[in-house]
């Protein structure tokens, strides 16, 4: 009986090899995955804190942007050579009307027809940087010092924002860009012909002796 001796020679091989198998099958998907793919698990804990609470009646009425590359020096050692920056810098400014300043007195009513509403002087009510588009250009001789030296340039390209702004006549602009949306916005509201004109300075004060 040859065939059946072979068989039984066979048999626990087969059934090694088909154990083999199902075990293949079965630990094949842990061997092959990636432990580096698994999302990350981002716990956040946080308590928000209401602090204050300020009434707004600032109108923006124009926004000036600017481009710029700013150079920032700073002389630290005496025998060392200065710590430079160079920057490319985006900037913008806000020049706005702050309408908490209208009082009732502000506002005359002429006739049936016209109305004077008087003004408060324009404002640069923000001027920032936008780091966004902002980026550093180099940094020479910062001695380790790159973070600190980066952000006393962008302190000063912060400062020369407003600058800029006060120079390319952003007042003025808000003033009339006033005039050019406020004026219409009233007149449809009040059905009459309004007249905008500026608040008068308080008077300076005599100087004591």
């Amino acid at each position: 009986m040859p065939i059946v001796r072979l068989l039984r020679r066979l048999l626990p091989l087969l059934f090694l090899v088909g154990l083999g198998w199902f075990l293949w099958i079965k630990v094949q998907p842990a061997l092959f995955d990636n432990p580096l793919n698994v999302e990350p698990r981002v716990t956040v804990t946080h308590n928000t804190v209401l602090t204050k609470i300020e009434a707004l009646g600032r109108l923006e009425l124009v926004r000036y942007q600017f481009k710029d590359v700013v150079e920032y020096r700073k002389s630290t050692y005496r025998f060392l050579p200065d710590s430079k920056v160079a920057l490319i810098v985006a900037g913008n400014a806000i020049g706005c009307l702050d309408l908490r300043k209208v009082k009732p007195q502000d506002v005359v009513f002429e006739g049936d027809s016209v109305v004077r509403v008087a003004l408060p002087a324009a404002e640069l009510c923000t001027w920032q940087v936008d780091h966004s588009q902002s980026r550093v250009y180099s940094t020479q001789n910062s001695f380790f010092n790159d973070a600190e030296l980066v952000d006393e340039g962008y302190k000063y390209a912060e400062k020369n924002v407003r600058r800029a702004a006060l120079q390319s006549g952003i007042l003025a602009q808000t003033t009339q860009n006033a005039e050019h949306i406020l004026r219409p916005m009233l007149e449809t509201m009040t059905g009459r012909r309004v007249v905008l004109t500026q608040q008068l300075a308080p008077p300076a004060r005599p100087a004591r002796r």
